[in-house]
């Protein structure tokens, strides 16, 4: 984690403390903000011997979801050719990322709650119930809370997944980060490009700390 931010220092030792323990971790903060980092963190110093395991719930269609996370046997639908394991069992031993946990269908929000409070997973035309060891970390840029009022998120299952919950701070309320992070991402390109010597100008420098949540995620994504 790349930071000199006082609160994103807290939150680094918050999350080295919290890491040692099962509890569920629900990161919350906008795009952009360091969310899956923070969750490899966990992981990291976890010492857990398993993957670090992450699937994004709002970038695979609804119809295809719980397959990718409860696995299916063969023969469970057409093109099911092999019994295939899902990202949840993939995860066994280790940590598993629920990333846009706020984009997860509301038909399977009951299939995660079940799995939370039982620990065993079923999969797709299956019948026995597979015991899984893993340490659950979700992310959210929603305001979880407004999706419960809406009858979009069920309250039973926030309540199993924020555990401990982690506010993430925008780029833009961090102390010094934005230059910090932009000479990051230059050093990357330099050496990825073989580039040596390529520096930021004083009016890049003075524009990047004043407009550098926008800007360094330009550079982050390009």
């Amino acid at each position: 984690l790349i930071t000199r931010d006082a609160e994103m220092m807290r939150l680094s030792r918050l999350i080295e403390r919290v890491s040692s323990s099962d509890a569920t971790v629900l990161l919350l903060g906008e795009s952009g903000t360091g969310k899956e980092v923070l969750a490899q963190g966990v992981h990291a110093a976890s010492k857990r011997a398993g993957r670090f395991v992450a699937i994004n719930c709002a970038a695979i269609p609804e119809n295809l979801l719980e397959s990718e996370l409860f696995g299916y046997e063969k023969g469970a639908f057409t093109g099911a050719v092999k019994t295939t394991p899902g990202k949840i069992e993939t995860a066994h031993n280790g940590t598993l990322m629920l990333d846009e946990i706020g984009d997860l269908p509301h038909s399977l929000q009951a299939k995660l709650l079940r799995f939370l409070q039982q620990r065993t997973v079923e999969r797709l035309g299956g019948r026995n119930e597979i015991p899984v060891d893993v340490r659950v970390v979700c992310a959210t840029h929603q305001d979880l809370k407004g999706l419960i009022a809406e009858n979009r998120f069920r309250e039973d299952l926030y309540y199993r997944l924020a555990e401990i919950v982690v506010n993430i701070p925008p780029l833009r309320a961090r102390t010094g980060d934005a230059v910090l992070l932009a000479h990051a991402f230059l050093r990357r390109f330099a050496q990825d490009q073989r580039r040596p010597g390529l520096a930021f100008s004083d009016d890049a420098l003075k524009a990047i700390e004043r407009e550098g949540d926008q800007i360094t995620r330009q550079i982050f994504e390009a």
